[in-house]
């Protein structure tokens, strides 16, 4: 897959498939609109290109709402959508310019000129340009003048993607992880990286590395403790415009994860530590992926230090079990 980080690093396909969206947690639902799209390309001897946003549209029209949760940090994104099999994305910065387009300017400079779009792979519910007024029936329209064709996307796949993005949401919000996983088609994760915490989990025998989100609007799980996998990198990954090389971990370790305010210790602040199994090199500064295999259970409140290290030896000892039954 060959990344670009604006429309004009892109330079025009004789034969371009294209399909527009945020795609965010690129599940089972959006994999259906990625399988159509491989099918065309393979039929129109064509090239695959999936044209995405960043920052998310929602930001950058709504400011002040600040509810945005989302599944995928860009990384996180990019990396699904290179296994999914694209030939092209295209990561345009979405600005308030870019979105006062009228539909006819939208579909002639950017979808025509600037890609080559010959066949366009979309949902009826599909809006674009100043105040979303452009629909599939502007690009139907402007198709015989600009020589492209739509290929519209079932309306059953289209609610199979929401319908997916709403159970990841709702299920990731409860913990259940078990059916979040199920719906995006791999292990939900976190990514961030490790910065130098207070130091308690390393006085009650159980040393932490203490994760900073680097999307700030990503999705965070219910609190509470889970088994976890762990992808550790020795920086922090970067999207380069050009050829796609997926990072490469260092190492993997198995762990469990804490989510929550830690109301034992203080109550304050969201907090969320990981604590490897067998492992004691040194991780500050690098860059970890947390993937959430199995909810433990909820954060709790114990009376003193003394039985919150009896939970967290229970909750080593079920998450050894875990691992060991995988």
């Amino acid at each position: 897959m060959k990344i670009y980080r604006n429309l004009d690093e892109f330079k025009p396909l004789d034969y371009a498939i294209v399909t527009i969206g945020t795609f965010d947690g690129v599940h089972v639902g959006h994999q259906k609109i990625l399988n159509k799209l491989r099918e065309l390309g393979k039929d129109n001897t064509g090239e695959t290109v999936l044209l995405t946003f960043y920052p998310h549209p929602r930001l950058i029209i709504n400011p002040d709402d600040d509810s945005l949760r989302l599944i995928n940090d860009i990384e996180e994104k990019v990396e699904r959508l290179n296994l999914a099999g694209i030939d092209h994305l295209i990561i345009t910065p979405f600005t308030r310019d870019f979105s006062n387009q009228n539909p006819e300017e939208y579909i002639s400079d950017v979808l025509v000129n600037k890609i080559g779009c010959k066949k366009i792979v979309i949902g009826y519910d599909h809006h674009f340009g100043k105040d979303r007024k452009g629909t599939i029936k502007d690009l139907i329209h402007f198709s015989e003048i600009f020589d492209y064709s739509v290929d519209q996307i079932p309306e059953q796949d289209i609610e199979d993607v929401a319908v997916s993005s709403t159970r990841v949401r709702e299920s990731l919000i409860k913990g259940d992880i078990i059916t979040a996983n199920k719906y995006l088609g791999y292990p939900f994760e976190l990514t961030g990286t490790v910065v130098k915490g207070d130091q308690i989990g390393r006085e009650i025998g159980f040393p932490t590395a203490n994760l900073h989100i680097h999307e700030s609007h990503k999705l965070i799980p219910a609190y509470g403790i889970y088994a976890v996998e762990v992808e550790i990198f020795p920086k922090t990954t970067e999207i380069v415009t050009g050829d796609y090389f997926e990072p490469v971990p260092e190492r993997v370790a198995k762990g469990m994860c804490y989510i929550g305010t830690r109301p034992t210790i203080d109550g304050m602040n969201r907090k969320i530590e990981v604590n490897l199994l067998d492992f004691n090199d040194d991780l500050y500064s690098k860059t970890i992926r947390v993937k959430f295999l199995e909810f433990i259970r909820h954060d709790q409140w114990f009376e003193s230090l003394e039985l919150m290290q009896e939970q967290i030896k229970k909750d080593e000892e079920a998450i050894r079990g875990y691992f060991e039954k995988k």
